[in-house]
């Protein structure tokens, strides 16, 4: 029971914050049920997982999902995926929580930054001819470059191996890298960063699976209850989300970060 309500709890944040929301899934975990962050990474992806899977087809059906970038970036993510839940596995608890808590912190920054620029637009865009990626005119499709397709197979194995050792999904990485090479609208590019954590999750949960290091007695519970909450949350997020909502779940972050920071310093002991 607690597992799927600690679950609902990602699936709601997921649903009013965005694909960032997962991040919080593994310290729940860690902090509420007692896991080693190396138990959790997997729980808290295939969790993830599962919900960017089900928003992604929902972007599939409205026609702004880029899947010929989502695949590329998807497939590399997907492949090195599983090399970083057997470093996960290898590595201590103490540097794996240190680094986990910096990328909470890395996230939490870069979700202050998006709800600021969102309250006070910003009119200095890069020049179209300064993006690697750019789209074609006629048809609205990504035209395909070799810049174009490094900076974004760069983006897949950076968010792989992110997946597999931290369970974070790796969204913080794709959606700054998307808006920052691409000239694909926001809806575009969250949509499509879903589908690459979706492919993702598959090759992370897979090696966790496979290694037998996967708790499916908490997986299961956790997983149905954040994706029944993101359900229900959909119909008021809508309502509620917003830059604001957004700079406090940064806030929160920030908090979480150095509970976990402090764990893994020897500071805060969890029995």
């Amino acid at each position: 029971m607690m597992s799927f309500v600690l679950g609902s709890l990602v699936g709601l944040l997921l649903a009013l914050t965005g694909a960032g929301g997962g991040i919080l899934a593994v310290p729940l975990l860690v902090f509420a049920l007692h896991l080693g962050l190396a138990q959790a990474a997997p729980i808290g992806l295939l969790a993830v997982g599962l919900a960017a899977a089900m928003a992604a087809t929902l972007g599939l059906r409205d026609g702004i999902v880029r899947y010929r970038a989502a695949m590329l970036m998807g497939g590399l993510a997907m492949l090195l995926a599983p090399l970083g839940v057997a470093a996960a596995q290898r590595v201590p608890n103490t540097p794996l929580t240190i680094a986990f808590a910096a990328v909470l912190l890395l996230s939490a920054w870069r979700m202050w930054q998006r709800a600021r620029h969102a309250l006070r637009p910003r009119t200095d865009a890069p020049a179209r001819a300064a993006l690697p990626c750019v789209l074609d005119a006629r048809d609205g499709r990504l035209v395909w470059t070799r810049p174009c397709a490094q900076a974004l197979a760069a983006t897949g194995v950076a968010a792989g191996v992110l997946s597999g050792l931290l369970g974070v999904g790796g969204g913080f990485v794709i959606v700054p890298a998307l808006t920052r090479f691409t000239e694909l609208s926001a809806r575009s590019i969250v949509a499509t960063s879903l589908a690459v954590i979706a492919l993702a999750s598959i090759g992370g949960v897979g090696a966790a699976a496979w290694k037998g290091t996967m708790a499916w007695d908490i997986a299961l519970p956790f997983a149905i209850g954040s994706v029944f909450a993101s359900l229900l949350a959909r119909v008021i997020a809508a309502r509620v989300a917003g830059p604001r909502l957004q700079q406090g779940f940064a806030i929160v972050s920030v908090g979480v970060a150095i509970l976990l920071l402090a764990r893994g310093a020897g500071w805060l002991a969890v029995r």
